[in-house]
């Protein structure tokens, strides 16, 4: 299983891409509510959160990263953190972060459904 579908199948089921652009195929972008619940998935698998993105009326607004905080990308202390900065000093805006899904957790959703196709 490859990241992108990792995240697709279990981070970002029933959330709507608000990307628009040619690149909406590899970047998702988020409402402030679903991509609070989406950190919240993220931290429930310790994925890594290497930077988020945010954007207001379609302009890249602000970004940070897990180095800005001094933390490991798979520390939700710093996602968690920024969020809320981000959510506190302005409305309305959407977000995208890029993760890190380990080899170890791809390797085992990639046999569990392999498992369930015999």
């Amino acid at each position: 299983m490859e990241q992108t579908e990792f995240l697709e199948k279990n981070i970002f089921t029933d959330f709507k891409n608000m990307n628009e652009g040619d690149d909406k195929d590899t970047i998702h972008r988020f409402s402030e509510s679903d991509f609070e619940v989406i950190l919240q998935r993220l931290e429930h698998f310790g994925l890594g959160v290497y930077s988020i993105h945010t954007w207001l009326n379609g302009e890249e607004f602000e970004n940070a990263a897990h180095d800005d905080f001094k933390k490991k990308a798979t520390d939700p202390k710093w996602y968690k953190k920024a969020f809320l900065t981000f959510k506190s000093r302005q409305e309305g805006l959407t977000y995208a972060a890029t993760y890190k899904v380990s080899n170890k957790l791809l390797a085992k959703y990639t046999e569990s459904d392999d498992e369930q196709v015999e």
